[in-house]
């Protein structure tokens, strides 16, 4: 599968957009209450350790690789 990084970039960007603070400057993370709706749904193990990574779970890769292919993928 071939994915539209323009497509990648702009969600990105708009994730980013939502850590929005100080007018101009947003978190390299992912905000917390995202973190928490996504181990909330199965998605990803607990996301409350002090590591700065997240362990996906089978679902959260099933789903991660089926919106992809869905939302960011090009048209042949």
């Amino acid at each position: 599968m071939t994915l539209d990084t323009d497509k990648i970039d702009d969600a990105a960007l708009a994730i980013l957009s939502l850590t929005l603070h100080y007018g101009t400057q947003v978190w390299k993370g992912v905000d917390w209450d995202i973190t928490n709706r996504l181990h909330d749904k199965g998605l990803i193990e607990d996301p409350r350790r002090k590591a700065k990574s997240l362990t996906l779970t089978q679902a959260g890769i099933e789903r991660a690789r089926a919106v992809l292919a869905q939302e960011f993928g090009k048209s042949p």
